[in-house]
């Protein structure tokens, strides 16, 4: 007799790595994705020859889960330069990572932004968070980022507003450092030991490579969940598919409204992105660039192009620019304050640049607010059983995606054998 499969509502990176860890294990599997494509969050559209992330993304290179399952010189990676721009005080000032770029080192150390006391803090929390292992870090008292880097670390407000704020604003999607300083040590981590990188082909080549390792026919797009028991969904248009399992692999919303409640969803974390382009790009380097007063809605910058050249058209460049919340602005008056301030750093040249298109983002990330990061030995399923995975049950990141779903994968095999 035919196996029934177990079904996968969304085909993300939760959804295709859960469908990938399945059929290595011989379990026959279907992938819904509501969308013309797969890859949820992490897709590229082309637009006039250029290549536009769903908003500014990229790979870390030492995501766990990611070196696993992911084929790195076939995405052909393309690293951001480590380190940033810091716009401050009408000048930009470079804070680079000494580790790995020892020749910025005296640029860094009196680049005017936080105090000699701070670099040597740096210094220390760097090597807290490399040598630590994830259970040891789990042991520690999970504050806010801000209260940690100014509590714990001692680090300097003039550092923390300038550098810390507005950086990692860019990757939680919240601007008061109020997200879990234990996902704040990973991530640090993370970032002192691998590279920020772009695929050449864009962010979507990653979950296409993920689907290219499944067996053919086993992913439907375009097609519409409208409920879902745990043994069978219903589509849209009234099909109904029998399964072995449901696995709810979608953002928080929708798990919570498939689940009829039984999934809870996140608060969620926004973003709104403006994709540029420039007969010549306003930098040369490969890096990002931070706004380190608070004032504009810039939160950060990217000349993509600069880092991944594939991703725009010769002799042109790509600039993308990120906005942290601010959902409830209206999008041209939003663009006329982005252009004002660009403006202001970079000159009249900004009048030039074409709004290719932006990206409105309300549900980009979830929450990560101190006690809620999973723990490994998470459930993945739910009281009226289903299961469930996505970065809102483990990290909110391309990493916490991957391994939810290869964590539910097992939890399926092993509650249905």
């Amino acid at each position: 007799m035919e196996q029934k499969p177990v079904l996968i509502v969304g085909g993300g990176l939760a959804g295709l790595c859960c469908a990938r860890e399945l059929s290595r294990q011989q379990v026959p599997v279907v992938v819904i994705e509501s969308e013309a494509e797969i890859g949820g969050r992490v897709r590229t559209d082309l637009v006039d020859g250029f290549r536009l992330d769903h908003g500014f993304q990229v790979l870390q290179t030492a995501y766990p889960e990611a070196t696993a399952q992911l084929n790195y010189p076939a995405l052909q990676l393309r690293p951001f330069a480590p380190g940033a721009l810091i716009r401050t005080q009408g000048r930009f000032v470079e804070m680079s990572d000494p580790w790995r770029r020892p020749d910025k080192l005296l640029s860094t150390l009196f680049n005017g932004v936080g105090t000699f006391a701070d670099r040597l803090r740096l210094a220390k929390l760097r090597w807290n968070v490399c040598r630590k292992t994830d259970a040891e870090i789990r042991k520690t008292p999970d504050l806010s980022t801000r209260r940690f880097l100014l509590e714990t670390c001692g680090f300097s407000p003039d550092l923390v507003e300038r550098f810390f704020r507005p950086w990692f604003s860019g990757v939680f999607l919240e601007k008061e450092l109020a997200t879990s300083s234990h996902y704040f040590q990973f991530l640090f981590r993370i970032f002192a030991t691998g590279n920020a990188s772009l695929p050449a082909e864009g962010m979507a080549a990653i979950p296409q490579q993920l689907a290219a390792a499944l067996p053919a026919g086993s992913i439907r797009t375009g097609t519409k969940v409208t409920s879902v028991s745990p043994h069978a969904i219903q589509l849209e248009g009234g099909e109904s598919l029998e399964a072995r399992a449901v696995v709810l692999a979608v953002a928080g919303p929708e798990a919570a409204r498939l689940s009829q409640g039984s999934i809870t969803s996140p608060a969620a974390c926004s973003t709104t992105c403006f994709y540029f382009a420039a007969a010549k790009a306003p930098m040369s380097q490969p890096l990002l660039v931070l706004n380190g007063d608070e004032t504009g809605p810039i939160n950060n910058l990217s000349v993509v192009s600069n880092v991944a050249p594939s991703y725009a058209p010769e002799n042109m460049a790509l600039i993308s620019v990120s906005v942290t919340g601010e959902m409830t602005a209206d999008l041209q008056q939003m663009e006329s304050a982005v252009r004002q301030q660009l403006n202001s750093w970079f000159g009249s040249a900004v009048t030039t640049w074409k709004l290719l298109r932006t990206y409105r983002i309300p549900f980009a990330l979830p929450a990560q607010p101190p006690g809620s990061l999973a723990a490994p030995e998470k459930s993945f399923r739910t009281a009226n059983g289903l299961f469930h995975c996505g970065d809102f049950t483990a990290s909110a990141s391309i990493h916490g995606a991957m391994l939810s779903g290869r964590l539910a994968a097992q939890q399926v095999i092993a509650s249905t054998r």
